[in-house]
């Protein structure tokens, strides 16, 4: 697609001004072509899925050695979409240590329901999702998705989001990175990306539209 060079130095520019890191994962037919355009620039690459298997005949799967080696270096696992389609917290966890042993950086998602919200048990359903997903040892991020507030109309609060985080932090430590996955807007960033654990932003549609989310990087500022 003719363009993206200019596109992926001009928003690596933008952000660098904003003094963040910015990370792009494109669908995987994409990752090659990101990968080249972002050569040379701060702007790192992912994938939005990986499996857990070896090496061996797996047909429609995507390899984490494949990602690597096409020059990604993180990967989102467990993504509410992919659970909402049935993937389980163990499968979730196995996709994480084979994505470590291929040098990716696993970003893993957690988040609740509006009915598991409203009985109560956001916190438990999350923190039992984090129990049962993480590896257990190396390096990972970890992104809070409030599955109640994306594509529903609903909006997660400062104080939602704030409170969540805290809880994610007390369970897993001062190692990973917190990230807010809820409908990150321009309008909304700034408040955001300033509480209290959260380390930065897994931005979905917003993402599409690329001053949008150079404004998105900017508000972290």
């Amino acid at each position: 697609m003719p363009g993206w060079e200019a596109k992926v130095s001009d928003l690596a520019a933008r952000s660098a001004d904003a003094g963040c890191e910015l990370l792009i994962c494109p669908p995987h037919p994409l990752v090659a072509m990101l990968c080249q355009a972002a050569s040379g620039t701060t702007i790192q690459i992912g994938g939005q899925d990986c499996c857990e298997f070896p090496a061996g005949a797996h047909t429609g799967e995507t390899d984490p050695d494949l990602l690597s080696a096409l020059g990604a270096s993180y990967v989102i696992l467990g993504h509410s979409e992919r659970r909402t389609a049935g993937e389980t917290d163990q499968r979730v966890q196995d996709k994480a240590v084979r994505a470590q042993f291929s040098a990716l950086r696993p970003i893993i998602c957690v988040g609740e329901s509006l009915g598991q919200r409203e009985s109560g048990e956001a916190v438990p359903i999350v923190t039992r999702q984090l129990e049962n997903s993480l590896p257990n040892a190396g390096d990972y991020d970890i992104a809070y998705e409030p599955i109640w507030a994306i594509g529903t109309g609903r909006t997660a609060t400062a104080q939602d989001i704030a409170a969540m985080h805290a809880a994610i932090r007390k369970a897993v430590g001062d190692g990973p990175r917190i990230l807010y996955g809820g409908s990150v807007k321009p309008a909304n960033a700034r408040e955001i990306l300033h509480l209290p654990d959260v380390g930065g932003a897994l931005v979905g549609g917003a993402s599409l539209e690329m001053d949008s989310f150079a404004q998105i990087a900017a508000a972290s500022h």
